[in-house]
């Protein structure tokens, strides 16, 4: 039995909030408190749920279930259609909160934060960071609403952290450190630790390692040369002890994209070119939010057989320029150029742009002048959606498609928010 733990103080905070979409829409709606209620992205029974809440939790309604098959769970099961514009308020809401007690906060999604302590002012820390734990709860409820709940976990890393927000769902409040380690580990299966899915999982076992303790007491060369094959396996050998090993800067993302399903499967060619138009919209604006341009444009279809054919059919093309691009109007036309060859029946678009690099200081070229004034432009329509709202000003050819092709939340990722 190896016992090289962390023995430092924990001083890694991980908040999650509890179901978050959907106690965001019972805190919004008071009738809802107490029921159960499912958030979709489209009224429709086929769609898939994105969250449910506790009640709905409680009788077996699972992200990923069709509303179909969830109503037949949970006869009194509400379905609300998902309202980005309030968990977006309530992410900002959460930040300033966290921001309070540390400038080193990092939103890992839409529904969790860390707070890094470290070098949090001394006086902060002498408080005791259950103390400050139960705090935050509090103040989300007084600033945000009385439904809010949130689980708190505390740790020496940002796994243990994560992990302890884990155990007692929902509204909890634990702290792994060294002593109660595997005491913690004791209770757990192997897919209860984060990062630790079916293909990791069969990996452990066919060296014995059966449970979270088995796992801990790995040596790291085992876990490095039979198990990861990488070097995953010494960062899972200091992970498990309570060593940080995830605080990483990811830098440039690889890519900015947008998915969207067609609402229709009897739609025009040109219908759907409307939809390519808007999505190329939307990705342009969250380029250009992170101070990126791009080099690469891709673009994909899905497509099914005939009815009762479950076979899938996917479709991409994709272009890589010699000049970074940036504008919206840039975008659709290199995405259309290549949409024009796409197979038909298509059931679903995607567009993302990759070969991402900072915008800072663009080359120039022969061209400078149309850059600049294609540049302008791009940042005067920028700057009136960033103050009136998404697609404000936007193609004309896109009219009416912003009622349709809706924004939606990711859980993953906070790069639009």
């Amino acid at each position: 039995m190896r016992n090289d733990y962390n023995s430092a103080p924990p001083l890694v905070m991980h908040i999650d909030l509890n179901s978050c979409f959907a106690t965001v829409e019972q805190q919004a709606r008071p009738r809802l408190r107490g029921r159960p209620v499912a958030v979709v992205n489209r009224r429709t029974d086929q769609t898939m749920i994105v969250t449910a809440s506790y009640e709905a939790k409680a009788v077996g309604v699972k992200l990923g279930m069709r509303l179909r098959d969830a109503k037949r769970l949970c006869p009194g099961l509400i379905g609300i259609e998902s309202d980005p514009a309030k968990y977006r308020y309530v992410y900002h809401r959460l930040l300033d909160i966290m921001n309070d007690y540390s400038a080193h906060v990092t939103m890992k999604s839409i529904d969790e934060g860390i707070i890094d302590f470290t070098q949090a002012p001394k006086a902060i820390v002498e408080r005791g960071l259950e103390t400050i734990g139960h705090e935050i709860k509090q103040r989300l409820r007084d600033e945000i609403g009385c439904a809010m709940r949130c689980n708190v976990g505390i740790g020496t890393n940002r796994f243990l952290a994560k992990m302890a927000a884990s155990l007692h769902k929902p509204d909890g409040l634990d702290i792994i450190t060294a002593d109660n380690l595997r005491d913690v580990y004791a209770t757990l299966k192997l897919t209860d630790l984060t990062g630790i899915a079916g293909r990791n999982e069969h990996r452990l076992n066919a060296v014995g390692t059966m449970t979270p303790l088995q796992f801990l007491d790995t040596p790291a060369h085992i876990l490095h040369s039979m198990v990861f094959q990488s070097i995953n396996g010494e960062q899972w050998h200091r992970r498990l002890r309570g060593w940080e090993v995830d605080d990483i800067d990811l830098g440039v993302p690889k890519r900015v994209g947008r998915q969207y399903v067609l609402d229709s499967f009897n739609l025009t060619f040109d219908q759907i070119l409307q939809r390519l138009h808007h999505l190329c919209e939307s990705v342009g604006h969250r380029m250009r939010g992170q101070g990126l341009s791009a080099r690469g444009i891709y673009v994909g279809t899905r497509t099914f057989g005939m009815e009762g054919d479950r076979r899938r059919s996917y479709w991409h093309a994709s272009y890589v320029s010699q000049t970074s691009f940036f504008s919206n109007e840039t975008i659709y036309s290199l995405a259309r150029q290549l949409f024009v060859n796409a197979l038909p029946d298509i059931r679903d678009i995607n567009v993302h742009c990759y070969l991402l690099e900072r915008d800072e200081n663009p080359q120039l070229s022969i061209f400078s002048d149309r850059i600049a004034r294609e540049r302008a432009v791009t940042d005067a329509v920028d700057e009136l959606n960033a103050r009136y709202g998404e697609h404000t000003v936007h193609a004309a050819s896109t009219l009416s498609i912003g009622r349709v092709v809706k924004t939606k939340i990711p859980f993953g990722s906070t790069r639009y928010l």
